[in-house]
């Protein structure tokens, strides 16, 4: 997933003021009291059902989320929740996490900080180099990690899901994008297509 694009990091604030969330395939959008902590990792969930590759011919949809007050396309018949400070984009295991807050602009050394504390609290967890990447939705500061899901309660089996994070700002606001998908299936034209597709409202 993130062997094709260059990594970068946001600054440490303002990582640590960002959470996620989650969507489905009939573009229902549900409210959640709670949003997740700031900057906390994605996870793969070992009880869902495999996920397979992105097709091609893949329909996509455009999600303007009116309460976290951004939108972005997303592949036709995956989950949508959404929340002021969150908005969460799934398919079983490809996971798409947004998560909000107020904040300056990030900077590589705060991106690459709060990927160590996460290397550091989260067992499992791989983070490579913060880089800074241009978006169309402007400067953004990208980095790659890696995640394994708790172990399967029936066959002990887990999975290991690879995250692109991206980090943007604006107007004294600050995303953090998370795109997650398990490791050996292939999403990265889609997820360049979503992160692409980002904007402001």
């Amino acid at each position: 997933m993130f062997a094709r694009w260059p990594r970068r990091s946001l600054p440490l604030a303002a990582v640590l003021l960002v959470g996620g969330c989650g969507g489905s395939s009939s573009t229902s959008t549900s409210s959640s009291s709670t949003a997740p902590e700031a900057g906390a990792a994605l996870a793969a969930d070992a009880k869902s059902a495999a996920t397979g590759d992105i097709p091609d011919n893949q329909a996509f949809l455009t999600l303007d989320a009116p309460r976290a007050r951004i939108s972005i396309v997303y592949p036709e018949g995956w989950s949508v929740q959404e929340s002021a400070a969150s908005v969460s984009i799934k398919e079983k295991n490809n996971v798409v996490r947004i998560a909000l807050a107020r904040g300056a602009a990030p900077t590589i050394a705060g991106v690459q900080a709060q990927l160590e504390a996460l290397v550091r609290s989260t067992p499992g967890l791989t983070a490579g180099r913060a880089q800074a990447v241009s978006l169309k939705a402007g400067p953004a500061v990208r980095a790659a990690y890696t995640t394994q899901s708790a172990p399967n309660p029936v066959t002990g089996k887990q999975v290991t899901l690879t995250v692109d994070r991206y980090v943007l700002a604006h107007a004294g606001r600050v995303a953090i994008v998370d795109e997650g998908t398990p490791v050996g299936v292939d999403n990265v034209d889609a997820y360049k297509r979503m992160i692409e597709s980002f904007r402001w409202r």
